[in-house]
């Protein structure tokens, strides 16, 4: 019996109970180089082995087999993994996680490789849900699930998974491609609110060096506040880190110069530079948004209209807002009283718009099911954050650390400031 073999066999026979398992773990480690130098050989064994019993074994022969595979390799490999992913254990395979990262990373690789990004999908999420241990928890996993769902469009699936709310995070790059990934599916559904949300926690989060994410966030965020707000503020919020706050703006010029001729509210004119700088949005891919942005300055300016008129010809609508005709003028408002924007009603006979006062009451059915949503949602975050600051509290780093800062303020120090003044 060679070494691949008797691996086989050891994985067969020590896959049912804990302590067997934990035997199981230290073998493989100890027989990972002979399983590199037999790598060619391992396919034919994989068939000796179930997945859904030998979940662990199964993962190790698939890493060593998975680390070196040519294109003609790609589609054989990606049916295996994904088998694999749908029916390994989950107390298995979080014995070695890091090994079960590295071999659904590989198998996203290949999906890409082959163009076929939707193969992977159905998988990734499947492996998210197996390795994390709580909707909490945020994997290495999450950004290349939610890259495949943009390379194959499936945003409402993407969707399924940044509705969860992430207070544990590994490693600061992941974050940040989440949320960079996240927000450019939430801007393909048009949930632009929740868009801006993931996007400032990526130009927002802490950062000792300016890195390439938050530089394309940044031009993102800036698009996505012209779209939904219909203006953008270059002050950053306190907490944001020195470096984003010096550094980013020198990198998006181009977009706050949109940004400024997009406030101006001349539409010609943000055309026109729109066309002058067309090259640089199309080299960054933000050519499409780019384009939504100068479409929404029509909505925008619409908006204003209500705040003076009461009743407006469509025509009048037309000629003040720049549009061609009186029957663009009535598809615009026709679709912004759709999405909720503005309150009016169109007259068909003598083409008049009459705006309306806001008819949300704050008393039906569905608004009071929001409120409490969000209370219990304030809730959660309030005891999550209780939780956190006593864990850090009885942290010994963060006591050692405050106690050296306490040393370099002594108070007998001020011992001879004056506690009464004389006026």
């Amino acid at each position: 019996m060679d070494a691949v073999e008797r691996v086989v066999a050891q994985i067969q026979g020590l896959s049912s109970s804990v302590a067997d398992l934990n035997q199981l773990v230290h073998i493989l480690k100890q027989s990972e180089d002979s399983l590199r130098l037999n790598s060619s050989r391992l396919p034919s064994f994989f068939s000796h082995l179930d997945p859904s019993i030998h979940s662990l074994g199964y993962l190790y022969l698939l890493d060593v087999y998975t680390s070196s595979v040519s294109r003609d390799e790609a589609n054989d490999v990606i049916l295996l993994v994904a088998r694999f992913i749908n029916s390994c254990i989950v107390e298995q395979i979080r014995l070695a996680p890091h090994k079960f990262i590295c071999v659904c990373k590989r198998f996203k690789d290949q999906v890409i490789l082959l163009e076929t990004p939707m193969r992977g999908v159905a998988s990734m999420l499947t492996a998210i849900r197996k390795i994390r241990p709580s909707s909490e928890h945020l994997t290495a996993l999450h950004p290349d699930f939610l890259l495949l769902c943009i390379l194959g469009k499936c945003y409402k699936v993407g969707l399924s998974v940044i509705k969860d709310d992430v207070f544990e995070i590994e490693q600061p790059k992941d974050l940040f491609l989440y949320c960079y990934y996240g927000g450019m599916i939430c801007i393909g559904l048009k949930k632009f609110e929740k868009a801006l949300e993931l996007l400032h926690n990526v130009v927002t989060a802490p950062m000792s060096i300016l890195n390439a994410i938050a530089v394309e966030a940044y031009k993102k965020y800036i698009m996505v506040s012209l779209i939904h707000h219909g203006q953008f503020s270059t002050n950053f919020p306190k907490y944001t880190s020195s470096v984003a706050q010096r550094s980013l703006k020198n990198f998006t010029q181009v977009y706050l110069e949109l940004a400024n001729s997009y406030t101006n509210g001349n539409i010609a004119d943000l055309e026109m530079f729109v066309q002058r700088n067309k090259e640089k949005f199309e080299a960054d891919n933000n050519l499409g948004l780019v384009k939504q942005v100068v479409s929404s300055i029509y909505k925008r300016n619409i908006q204003r209209l209500t705040q003076t008129y009461l009743t407006l010809s469509l025509q009048d609508i037309a000629n003040i807002v720049q549009l061609n005709s009186a029957k663009e003028a009535e598809m615009h408002v026709l679709q912004m009283i759709q999405d909720g924007h503005i309150h009016a009603t169109i007259n068909q006979k003598d083409g008049m718009v009459q705006f309306l006062e806001e008819p949300e009451q704050y008393k039906t059915c569905e608004m009071i099911e929001h409120i409490d949503y969000s209370i219990h949602r304030i809730m959660t975050l309030s005891k999550k954050l209780a939780s956190v600051d006593e864990h850090i509290s009885c942290d010994p780093l963060y006591l050692t650390k405050v106690g050296k800062e306490r040393q370099r303020f002594d108070f007998d120090d001020f011992d001879g400031v004056p506690q009464k003044f004389n006026i």
